[in-house]
């Protein structure tokens, strides 16, 4: 299994180190989607970025914890290890393809590339695998498509070249980071389907970085839910969906469109996620939450403190609020 275990991050700010991401723990199993859930600033992306180390090209600093991959530690790796990790075990779809391409070389010579590096093909072969990718992913002309430069092609058509780079070496898992935000909704269903086709059919485990629950719901099986650095809810798709928990959880579902009802507005969630370094000594959210009390901003809330089986939550006041929720109707 992939696991994060009681990972802390700190990234550079204002001349000093300041940590963004608190004690993150979660286990992405083979053959099933987990859903990364919050607002920007939440510390999604440097959780997920930090699997494959990509964070300390930015001066991101880990303060604690670990991440294992089949129990062994990622940060213990050589350079030449994590080479043949990224892309051969872990694979990442990026949020904008059109930064994650380099517009100067053409898809061949990027594909060709990272076929290269993971798998012990001639030039000839290589280039073979290079079209059947690109086919598998639902391009059309790969021959022709293979010389063209990035800027060539649409923005749904970068997403599938990235999702074939993705799989070219047949990873174990996959990191999709915001992997339909720049998309047009109708081009995001077919990413959304093909994204979905490729995990069952390969058995892949996945980590969906994410703000949409739509997307959740057509996609996960597992749901993590951050605020400002640090897990406030975790457990099962329809656990999360039928009975959320937390009151950042229900907050965030009654944002979606769907939940409107006629004329009605949609919920807010008034205030800002806290910059790292201005988290409050209790409950992260307590200043924005409807229900906080006094005893949420006196002291550290544990991310068990609510806990029905696998379903856990970081609240003291869970059968409150759950109670009020369910009366209006969340």
């Amino acid at each position: 299994m992939l696991e994060i275990d009681d990972l802390s991050l700190a990234v550079p700010m204002q001349n000093t180190l300041t940590q963004a991401v608190s004690h993150v723990s979660l286990t992405i199993k083979p053959g099933r989607v987990m859903g990364l859930v919050g607002e920007s600033g939440c510390g999604k992306t440097l959780t997920a970025q930090s699997i494959l180390r990509l964070g300390e090209y930015q001066g991101i600093t880990k303060v604690s914890g670990d991440i294992r991959l089949h129990n062994e530690s990622i940060f213990s790796m050589s350079e030449k290890q994590l080479r043949k990790m990224r892309g051969g075990k872990i694979a990442m779809i990026f949020q904008e393809p059109m930064t994650a391409l380099n517009p100067v070389f053409s898809i061949a010579s990027q594909m060709l590339e990272v076929i290269g590096l993971h798998l012990n093909l001639n030039r000839r072969d290589a280039r073979l695998h290079a079209i059947q990718l690109l086919e598998d992913v639902g391009l059309q002309d790969a021959q022709y498509l293979l010389q063209q430069y990035p800027d060539a092609l649409s923005g749904g058509m970068r997403q599938r070249v990235l999702i074939a780079m993705a799989m070219s070496a047949n990873p174990e898992y996959i990191i999709a980071d915001e992997p339909t935000t720049a998309l047009d909704v109708s081009v995001q269903k077919r990413i959304i389907a093909l994204l979905r086709k490729l995990q069952q059919e390969k058995n892949l485990g996945m980590l969906l970085v994410t703000h949409d629950f739509g997307l959740v719901a057509e996609m996960c099986d597992d749901v993590v839910v951050m605020y400002a650095g640090e897990v406030v809810e975790r457990g099962a798709v329809m656990d999360i969906f039928n009975h959320p928990a937390h009151p950042y959880t229900q907050a965030l579902m009654g944002c979606r469109p769907e939940v409107a009802k006629g004329n009605q507005a949609l919920t807010v969630i008034e205030g800002q996620v806290p910059m790292p370094g201005e988290w409050p000594i209790g409950c992260r959210f307590a200043e924005r939450c409807p229900h906080s009390q006094a005893d949420c901003q006196q002291s550290p809330v544990a991310v068990d403190a609510w806990r029905q089986g696998e379903h856990i939550a970081r609240c003291v006041h869970i059968s409150i609020h759950t109670q009020k929720a369910s009366e209006e109707g969340v």
